[in-house]
């Protein structure tokens, strides 16, 4: 019976993180932002820095290539200047008037609702979901540490 219900918690876990996933993916596409546009346009919006494409793909753990794919497409339809870093090598992202009023129209929206829906938790709900979160993610790594190449 034990066995049981550690499959059904982590049939639930995954499913809950599908579902997650799958909430943003569909809201992305709804609002014509492929899944990696998406998440760059969120992070510029709630980070509060000009980041660098390397600090992008670090937060988004996705690749270099995929990352770059993104923002050479929003900066060739106007929604991004890539400046100058600390080195020739990194650029600042930042965003233009239509990039702004792009992230007003499409995550802004996004943020604010799940914003309110974090905040539809009490304050020690929050801490212990975030706290679990976190605790959980941090044994996940560690229990991964073992796996080597198939």
């Amino acid at each position: 019976m034990k066995e049981i219900r550690k499959k059904n918690r982590m049939w639930e876990y995954g499913d809950i993180i599908k579902e997650y996933d799958n909430i943003f993916r569909g809201i992305a596409k709804k609002m014509g932002l492929s899944e990696c546009s998406f998440w760059i346009l969120y992070i510029l919006r709630t980070d509060n820095v000009e980041p660098v494409q390397s600090e992008i793909c670090a937060c988004l753990y996705e690749s270099k290539q995929t990352v770059n794919s993104a923002l050479k497409k929003m900066e060739s339809e106007g929604y991004l200047e890539l400046t100058s870093g600390k080195d020739r090598r990194s650029k600042r992202i930042l965003l233009t008037a239509a990039g702004i009023s792009l992230c007003e129209r499409t995550v802004d929206r996004v943020i604010e609702r799940e914003r309110n829906a974090l905040e539809d938790l009490t304050e020690e709900e929050q801490e212990l979901f975030l706290a679990l979160f976190r605790k959980f993610n941090g044994l996940l790594k560690a229990h991964m540490q073992g796996i080597s190449e198939a």
